[in-house]
Parts: C-alpha cells; structure tokens; sequence
C-alpha cells in the first residue's frame, strides 16, 4: 500500500454562502447528521440559517469536524448548504476511487486519527491545517473499486435493518395512541405525575468534585439510547451542567422538539449530571415505560412542535412539557403497554444483533485493508 498525506486525498471545499430564505430548505446542520450513518435522512431550518454556511453538491462527503468524536459522515443528498462547524470533502480521483471515499472517511482508521487532532476542551474541532497532513495508506485502486463493491453491499443490508428496527418503533407508537387516547381514562398533567424539583450540582458537588456530563450530544437520535458521558471537574464544566440524574431518569431535549431528541439514563452513578437543555422526567404516578410511549407518541411530539417558540432553534419551556396533559390508565394497562414494550425490544434485540454481527464483520474488512 502506498502513503498519501490527506490533502492529497481529500480536496477540503471551502466555498461559502450568507443563507437567503430559500436557502432553509436545503440546510444540513450537524445535529441532521447521525453516528455510524451515511444516509442524511433529516435536512431543513424553519428559517434562514444565520451566519456564513458551506455550500454543498450533491455526492459530496459531509464531515463534523465539531466534537468529532461523535464521528458524524454523511453524504450530501442535494446541492444546498452545510454547517461551517464542518467540512465538505471531495474525493482527489487519481488517489482515490469516489465510491470508496466515504467508506474511507466514515471509517474508524481515518476517525480515530482525525479525532487525535482536535483542538478544545468544551466542543473540541478539527483544524484543516492539521488534517491535511496526516498520512493515511491506502491500497491501489483496483482493489478500493473491490472493496467499495463489498462494503457497499454490507452497509445496505445494515440499513435494511436498521428500517426494521424503526418499523419497530413506530408500530410501538402508534400503539400506545391506540391503546390509550379516546378510552375514557381520567387525565392529568405530566407535571403532576413527576417529580419536579431536581437536585443541582451546586447543592450535591464541590467545585473540584468530579462528574460525568451528559447532554444533547450524548445521545444517539436514531436509537434513543445514551452514547456516553464526558468527565469534567465540576468547575471546569459547562454552565449548562446542573441536574444531578439518578437511573432510569427520562432526558426530553427540550430544544427542536421536532427532532425527538429523548432517551432515558441508564447510569447508576451518583455523578451523573444532565443538561439545562432537558425535561427530566422521574416518574412518581406512572411508570417510566408508560412515560415514555407518552413523549416519544404523535400527539405529545405535535403538541411540543406547536408551542415552540424561536427562530434557529425553536424550543418548548418544562412548563409547556408538565402542562401537557396525558390519560392515566390504570396500573395494570400500563403495565399491559410496558409488555409489549418489552416484546417488541425482544424483535429489536434480535435486530440489533444481527446488526452488530454485520457491523464488526465490515469494520474487520477495513481494518485488514487499510493501515
């Protein structure tokens, strides 16, 4: 294999563009884009985008740049623009074949270099100066043509399950309406079935203490589910770092509900510390799993996107969220719900590792063909 200096592989497109009011429509932020998924599948601002953004061709490889751990690459779905906290890279043809190149970028080999590279504490960023001087090895044409070929055929069989885990999910959904809305069940408030008052660091924590901060960027949209934490000392901590969670805490991000950033915490560390960003959700009058068939459901997401208020980043207050009001079943339909709950995460389960079996099977293929 030879060794090529990233700029020698990549062509970094810096053409940008002050948003105009059509630009909304064809804007992909990074919050649009998901971990291990190549496929843009959420796209669009309710207004124009503020400040300077990339301009962006359809085929081109979006790469976050911010907070890159989070290993965010997608392809560019249409002509439009793209965050400036990351890169829009283009494939140097004679170095490298263009089917391969998002294979090369999305993967662990080049990533894990990348991420090395960062600059920051808070929202650590990669320097194009920096990057463009890695070295990478890569194989000869001939065989990144072979390989994108097998690899391109693994990746569609793992986004063929990852629909049917969502099918999953939305069956799960539309569910919960079925079973519950329009039955006759007394209704309150969410507020008046959880608790509201959630310790703060300042009351649990030294400023030297240490904690384990998680925020919007700790969870995996695609699968609800918590990624990881990032340590901090309490002083060093962003501002935003207050609620101390215990598990099984629902987190609801408050913040473009239409994104239905939720997921629950599944740490039984006492450090555990959640973002201002959310609506916790402890539940006292009903159980957790009914809580969650409530927020992750149609009407409850709808009532969220229509209270929002904002322009960039329309948001709903935890006011708005206890004020909704929700039908309490009895104890046992709830637990009937959490069940099927249970059931379907069984179908998931089976999914998910199959899933996996697929996903360690294409990151053997890189890693015995690159480095």
């Amino acid at each position: 294999m030879a060794k090529y200096r990233f700029e020698q592989i990549a062509i970094n497109s810096t053409e940008k563009k002050k948003p105009v009011e059509k630009d909304r429509f064809t804007y992909i932020g990074l919050e649009h884009l998901d971990s291990a998924n190549l496929k843009v599948t959420r796209f669009g601002s309710d207004v124009a985008p503020v400040g300077e953004k990339l301009v962006m061709r359809k085929g081109d490889v979006l790469f976050g740049k911010r907070r890159a751990y989070q290993k965010k690459v997608a392809i560019a779905p249409f002509d439009g623009i793209f965050s400036a906290h990351g890169m829009v890279l283009r494939p140097n043809v004679e170095i490298i074949d263009p089917d391969f190149f998002p294979l090369f970028i999305s993967s662990d080999y080049f990533l894990d270099a990348a991420i090395k590279i960062s600059v920051g504490s808070l929202s650590p960023t990669i320097n194009w100066r920096d990057l463009k001087i890695l070295e990478f090895d890569l194989p000869d044409l001939k065989t990144q043509r072979k390989l994108a070929a097998v690899l391109w055929s693994i990746n569609n069989t793992m986004e063929s399950y990852k629909k049917l885990i969502s099918a999953t999910d939305e069956l799960v959904k539309s569910q919960f309406v079925e079973m519950f809305y329009g039955k006759g069940y007394p209704v309150k408030k969410i507020g008046d079935v959880i608790e509201k008052k959630i310790d703060r660091v300042a009351k649990i924590f030294e400023k030297s203490d240490e904690i384990q901060y998680l925020d919007i960027s700790s969870i995996d949209n695609s699968s609800k589910m918590v990624t990881g934490l990032t340590p901090y000392v309490l002083k060093d901590a962003p501002s935003r770092a207050q609620y101390v969670l215990k598990q099984g805490d629902i987190m609801y991000s408050t913040v473009r509900p239409n994104l239905q950033n939720i997921a629950v915490n599944p740490y039984s560390d006492d450090n555990v510390v959640g973002s201002t960003g959310f609506c916790v959700l402890r539940c006292t009058g009903v159980t957790t799993g009914y809580m969650w068939g409530v927020i992750n459901s149609v009407p409850f997401t709808e009532s969220m996107i229509n209270q929002a208020s904002g322009a960039n980043y329309p948001a709903v207050t935890d006011k708005v969220v206890h004020a909704y009001e929700i039908p309490i079943p009895p104890l046992e339909e709830q637990a009937a719900y959490e069940q099927l709950v249970n059931q379907s995460d069984k179908s998931k389960f089976e999914l998910e590792q199959a899933l996996a079996e697929l996903t360690a099977t294409y990151k053997r293929i890189i890693a015995e063909n690159l480095g």
